[in-house]
């Protein structure tokens, strides 16, 4: 059976460029996001990071696939010795002095039928960057 779409969208109290600036600086992303060695809003840029739950640990591989500066960023997400490709894109909206962001994560089910990649898990977790994490790091 072939998953949706995962989408979830948030307006901020923040122009556009702190919001950018939140989703593309590594040293922002620490704070509400994942803590990356490194990263770059450019196409072709890798990157990767640690992520799950207590019991378990993925390494997530990524790759920077589109860029529009301060609309759109794009990258794919898939898990080191597993099967599956997905992409996660960050797409931000002017409304005045607010910023929309829409958040959509499309692939996951290409992901092995396990417990850890099941969907409900993806929708906590954005769930809580989009609506507690970065709310907070814009807003506070």
């Amino acid at each position: 059976m072939e998953q949706k779409t995962l989408k979830v969208e948030r307006t901020y109290n923040a122009p556009i460029s702190k919001v950018w600036n939140a989703i593309t600086d590594k040293n922002e992303m620490k704070q509400w996001y994942f803590d990356l060695a490194e990263f770059k809003p450019e196409v072709g840029f890798k990157f990767e990071f640690m992520g799950g739950t207590e019991e378990k640990q993925y390494l997530h591989l990524c790759e920077v696939t589109e860029v529009v500066p301060e609309k759109k960023i794009t990258y794919s997400w898939r898990y080191d010795g597993y099967d599956g490709n997905s992409y996660v894109t960050f797409e931000l909206f002017e409304e005045g002095n607010n910023t929309r962001l829409q958040l959509t994560h499309r692939g996951l089910e290409t992901f092995p039928d396990k417990d850890d990649f099941a969907r409900s898990n993806f929708e906590q977790g954005w769930d809580y960057f989009m609506n507690t994490a970065l709310k907070v790091f814009l807003e506070d």
